[in-house]
């Protein structure tokens, strides 16, 4: 018998697609070597005791306990779901949570429980394979299907699958690619975000957006983007909705160039650094999702080395990433955010996919 199971699940980084996986559009993202971290260890009385250590929160699950139908903790849902699975718990656990990953940053920490959490019961209580696809799946099905976010299948997927990946949305095709982005640089603003709150208003607008322009054009369709006459759609629009149609055609159209990119033997650094300051600028101009913290974050890194750089997540605080050419461009600028007084800034390696391990 084991002591102790340990499961890991990595923190994620849009590269290209913020704000389209809940379009049902592709994205772009990579995994992070910043992880959470469960520690399971069994005890003699049917719960399961959730410590989340680097919030001094304490909470007790009963392993038959009932569930609410509003009820919000993932921890808890997942039970449920799981369930569906063959999941039964019958052995409780003292569960200590740690994370390297910054929390309400934009780089996808609740998600990384999830994966995390679903991947420890899985292993534990089933003889299921647990494989990216399942645990992914199960995922996307606690935080946005049961509980009703406003996200999308980005974060559950890119952690679940680790590394970098291109995603299909609507099919969930996944393609990975091996290419390293060795010099990339995560700056944490200090400020808190509305992560729900901000996602259901921009995905309201968007939609709404795109159904006034399939409705007035019956041929319109993004698997047809080289023939979409942007002016032409703009004008079906209220102004209050171009923004958001504007950003969706735009940032769909560098997903698809980026991913021919990443398609190359030979990664284009300057090209991907390219891209992604034009996906950025979608995100500050017409979505709007960047604070002034964030924008004097984007011109510190660029003014010290960072050939490309983007606002990460939901918006409305977060998170920055930055590439650029060398090690030592990449420390300069890490030193200059500090500087600032951002709550962090790192070097970040591309990280790989959840893991299990016994003790």
């Amino acid at each position: 018998m084991y002591k102790k199971i340990i499961s890991k699940a990595p923190g994620r980084i849009c590269l290209f697609g913020d704000h389209q996986d809940y379009l049902g559009l592709p994205i772009i993202a990579t995994t992070i070597n910043s992880q959470i971290k469960i520690e399971a260890t069994q005890n003699s009385y049917r719960e399961f005791k959730i410590i989340k250590k680097d919030l001094g929160l304490t909470d007790v699950i009963p392993i038959d306990c009932e569930y609410d139908s509003g009820e919000k903790d993932f921890l808890k849902i997942a039970l449920k779901v799981l369930k569906d699975f063959g999941c039964i718990p019958d052995i409780g656990y003292d569960i200590i949570i740690t994370s390297k990953i910054p929390i309400n940053s934009g780089l996808s920490s609740s998600s990384a429980l999830i994966v995390a959490w679903v991947n420890f019961l899985l292993n534990t209580f089933t003889d299921h394979e647990v494989t990216p696809d399942l645990l992914a799946e199960i995922s996307y099905r606690i935080e946005v299907l049961e509980v009703g976010g406003s996200g999308g299948k980005m974060d559950q997927y890119t952690i679940a699958n680790g590394k970098t990946i291109f995603l299909d949305t609507k099919t969930d095709n996944i393609i990975p690619f091996d290419h390293k982005l060795c010099n990339m640089i995560v700056g944490v603003s200090s400020q808190s975000k509305d992560t729900q709150g901000l996602l259901k208003k921009l995905k309201e607008n968007a939609l709404m957006s795109i159904e006034i322009v399939k409705n007035h054009d019956l041929d319109f369709s993004f698997t047809n983007i080289d023939k979409i006459d942007l002016n032409k759609c703009l004008s079906l629009l209220d102004d209050n909705l171009k923004p958001f149609f504007r950003a969706a055609i735009g940032n769909y159209r560098i997903t698809l160039e980026a991913k021919n990119e990443f398609h190359k033997n030979k990664l284009d650094i300057k090209k991907i650094a390219d891209l992604i300051n034009i996906h950025h600028s979608f995100l500050k101009n017409d979505l709007k999702i960047t604070t002034p913290e964030i924008d004097d974050m984007i011109d510190i890194a660029m003014d010290n080395g960072s050939i490309g750089s983007k606002i990460v997540g939901s918006g409305g605080g977060g998170s920055i990433v930055c590439l650029s050419e060398d090690k030592s461009s990449s420390l300069k600028i890490v030193n200059k955010l500090k500087k600032y007084g951002v709550k962090d800034a790192f070097i970040a390696k591309i990280g790989k996919g959840p893991t299990i391990s016994y003790e």
